[in-house]
């Protein structure tokens, strides 16, 4: 929007509510440019219907398009690149139209949005987690700033006791306890046949010789 330079840039914030698959393209050229403006938005994803409204009022010499996308996020896609354009010659103004969605529109909407943000917070929270587990093994391990020079060959390694939980995350620490417990069983018997060995005496030919 055009602004003055001591004023704000005016900026419009649309919530899952103003979003729709659902739009309305306006100062579209009226030179039976149907096929031109599907193609178009169909770059930006599919699109089940492209049809002009005669019911809505246009400046003279333009129309007013509907278009419905497949999904939502495709629509926010090409509203967001389209909007403000230059189409054969004209500006086109793209905006929203949730009043055409129906029950099942909206519903679907905002599960869609739901899986979105979970998505979103769960791979936050995985790269936190990460991050947290290297920066306390390294802390662990003593490596230390880079800049202080420090070298692989002065790695100082601590050792770990069984009853000690080495990792932050619960699920880690019941990997190495389960890997610890199988090492100690392999180690118990192989200690139980290396005694057992020892413990047999060599036998001693007794045989007669001629």
């Amino acid at each position: 929007m055009p602004r003055y330079r001591d004023e704000p840039a005016a900026v419009r914030v649309y919530t899952v509510c103003d979003e729709s698959k659902y739009l309305i393209v306006r100062n579209v050229p009226s030179l039976g440019c149907e096929e031109e403006l599907k193609k178009l938005f169909e770059s930006y994803g599919p699109v089940e219907e492209c049809k002009p409204m005669d019911a809505e009022d246009c400046e003279p010499y333009t129309d007013v398009f509907f278009i419905k996308f497949s999904q939502v996020s495709n629509a926010r896609f090409s509203k967001r690149k389209l909007d403000e354009s230059v189409f054969l010659g004209n500006r086109i103004q793209v905006t929203y139209a949730p009043h055409f969605e129906t029950l099942s529109d909206t519903k679907e909407k905002l599960e869609a949005r739901r899986r979105e943000v979970l998505g979103r917070i769960n791979t936050t929270a995985g790269r936190r987690e990460g991050a947290q587990v290297k920066n306390w093994i390294s802390n662990k391990r003593g490596y230390g700033n880079a800049s202080q020079g420090s070298s692989t060959a002065d790695m100082v390694y601590d050792h770990v006791s069984s009853n000690k939980d080495f990792f932050p995350s619960a699920s880690m620490n019941a990997t190495v306890n389960l890997v610890r417990d199988k090492l100690e069983k392999i180690e118990s018997s192989s200690k139980s046949a290396d005694s057992l060995m020892a413990s047999k005496k060599p036998k001693v030919d007794t045989r007669r010789r001629i």
